[in-house]
């Protein structure tokens, strides 16, 4: 991220927005005020720094959270400023100690983050609408299908009640679940037609299913946390993010802890890969060979599976820098 003249820190909470802004030298400049979190409170509050400090020599920087900080986020493209939406982790681990909290505060230790650490950051920017529609689409599908595996739960309580009660809640549940599996087929057709509707995105999709143990519900969700495969530049650091990527543990003489993957991932994407790599070793003889091998040297399950998981991001990356679809050479051999 370049060098601004400023640095905006933005404590986002549901109702409104603590704001404070720094100079290059760490003095505050405009001091902490709270606004509305509204869209014509934000875009005219933004429209009024443009006119103080003279241009947009500057940066925002918000925690990403979530839906609160979507709006923020949407005002700030609109009015083509800079903005950098910051890990909540990062920033939490950055504080060191402290005593006290307040939105104020908040703020203001935002701001300090983004001018200090200026040259690691990179400036954010709102998913593509068909993204933002698919990832509201496929969170509404998780919630179906969580909903489904509920009530698909009451057959362990038919010991354990009298008939009548028993045939009540039988029908009831019949009834709702009947309701949930038509409205997830709703949601699987319109995020399909979501994909479809746009020429790269279908092909990119039916690319990585050509990959053995990748599905429609892993091709969904790799499309939705790369971006379209634009957010992740290498299989490399996909797997980093998803957390099937092993990190030495050593220092010195003394510590010599074994390689392992970091707990800081994302844990839908990294069930969905192991998933992904259960079946890939049943489909792909390769995959499987691979398995039986480090199996009989003593490996773990878990840790083979992380492997195969890894191989399989690999393949995703090639066949998308190719734009052709995968092919199993194991077919072709002798």
């Amino acid at each position: 991220m370049k060098k601004y003249s400023h640095y905006i820190g933005v404590d986002v909470s549901k109702l409104s927005l603590d704001l404070l802004a720094l100079n290059s030298s760490n003095e505050i400049v405009i001091s902490a005020c709270t606004i509305a979190n509204k869209t014509r409170e934000t875009k005219t509050f933004f429209l009024n720094i443009v006119k103080q400090l003279g241009d947009k020599d500057f940066v925002v920087a918000f925690e990403n959270t979530g839906v609160y900080s979507s709006l923020l986020a949407c005002t700030l493209e609109e009015l083509d400023i800079d903005y950098c939406q910051l890990s909540p982790l990062d920033l939490f681990l950055s504080k060191g100690l402290s005593r006290g909290k307040s939105d104020k505060i908040d703020a203001y230790r935002i701001a300090q983050y983004t001018l200090f650490n200026r040259m690691k950051l990179s400036l954010s920017q709102n998913n593509p609408a068909s993204i933002e529609k698919l990832k509201v689409l496929h969170s509404q599908r998780e919630k179906i299908v969580k909903s489904i595996k509920k009530y698909k739960s009451n057959k362990e309580l038919e010991a354990f009640l009298p008939k009548e009660m028993l045939k009540e809640l039988t029908k009831s549940s019949k009834s709702i679940l009947n309701n949930l599996e038509k409205n997830l087929k709703l949601i699987e057709q319109a995020i399909l037609a979501t994909i479809k509707s746009e020429r790269q995105l279908k092909i990119d999709y039916e690319l990585v299913q050509s990959i053995p143990g990748i599905g429609p519900q892993i091709a969904t969700y790799l499309i939705i946390v790369t971006r379209g495969f634009s957010k992740f530049k290498s299989a490399k650091k996909l797997a980093c993010y998803a957390g099937v990527a092993p990190f030495p543990f050593q220092s010195g003489t003394s510590i010599k802890g074994r390689t392992k993957v970091s707990p800081f991932a994302d844990k839908k994407l990294k069930s969905l890969l192991i998933i992904g790599a259960l079946n890939a070793k049943r489909a792909d003889r390769e995959l499987n060979n691979y398995y039986l091998k480090k199996e009989s040297e003593g490996k773990n399950p878990m840790l083979i599976l992380n492997n195969i998981a890894n191989k399989i991001l690999g393949r995703v990356y090639a066949v998308i820098n190719r734009q052709q679809p995968y092919i199993n050479t194991q077919k072709f051999a002798a």
